[in-house]
Parts: structure tokens; sequence; C-alpha cells
């Protein structure tokens, strides 16, 4: 099978630098995982989920709106809050506004996790990415992200509400 002829092929230099990014999408999960794993129990995922949640008035979103913030389909997030409901950090509750739609409330317990594991995960996340990079390197890395989730994001749907520029 012969290529299209109107494919603008990666020159060697975007190449690595889409390998690199590859790369770090690919190892940065495990590596968070690794340390709330050792340090509170949960996952990358879970942490991210529980950390919404502790960030909203009233520590309470609808599954959808959850699901938007966290980029996860809303299977998984059912699954996910389904876990940690069992383990007594999150609540399902019927959304007051509309019943047909639930709510996932982060609990007391929920809140001491993420108040618990937060210090090691913002030091692991300044060791590996904030301090790795220099001041004006890192904004160069936020505008980057900024054009990419444009085309990715157009509607900014996965950016919280509480997200300041």
């Amino acid at each position: 099978m012969t290529p299209p002829s109107d494919v603008r092929w990666l020159t060697p230099d975007q190449r690595l630098a889409w390998l690199d990014m590859v790369r770090v999408l690919t190892r940065l999960p495990a590596t968070l995982d690794t340390q709330l794993e050792r340090d509170a129990g949960v996952g990358f995922f879970e942490y991210h989920v529980l950390s919404m949640l502790s960030e909203v008035p009233g520590h309470t979103l609808r599954m959808s709106r959850l699901a938007q913030l966290t980029s996860a389909s809303l299977s998984r997030l059912s699954n996910v809050v389904k876990r940690l409901e069992g383990r007594g950090l999150v609540r399902r509750e019927p959304d007051p506004e509309d019943r047909r739609a639930t709510r996932a409330a982060l609990t007391e317990e929920g809140m001491a996790l993420v108040e618990q594991a937060a210090p090691g995960h913002v030091t692991t996340v300044r060791e590996l990415i904030v301090d790795a990079l220099e001041p004006a390197q890192l904004e160069q890395l936020r505008t980057a992200y900024e054009r990419i989730l444009t085309r990715l994001d157009p509607g900014a749907t996965t950016r919280p509400e509480w997200f300041e520029d």
C-alpha cells in the first residue's frame, strides 16, 4: 500500500520531539502512580479524581463534569468512583438539580487522603518537571500545552473553572 503523496512527514527534529513527548506521556503516569501508591495507596488517576473534588465548593461535582475535568469516559470514571466509594473516600448521590444525574462527593476521609498525599505528590511533580526547567522554559512549556489543548479540547471542557491564567 502506497502512502498518500500529500503526507507531511516529520523532519528528523520533529520526529525526535514527538518521540520525546511520547516517552514523557508514557513514563510520567507510571512514575506518579508509583509515588502515590507508595505514599497514599491510590493511583494517579484516583488521586486526580479526588483532587478535582477537593478544589470545588462543597467538594461535589456532577459525574459528567468530573469526567470532563479528568479527561475520562463516564464509564471509566464510574468504575473508579465505585472503587473510591468502597474505600469510603467518595460517595455518590442524586443531583438535586436533576434527579436523573449523579454527583460524586468527597468524604471527610477522602479529603484527609488528599491532604496527606498532596505534599509528596507536589514534591514529585516539582522534582520531575518544575525544577528541571528554567522559569522561561516552564512558561514555554505551558504556552505549548495551551496551543496543543486548543486543538485537543477547543471548547476547554477539561479546564477547571477555578483555574487561573
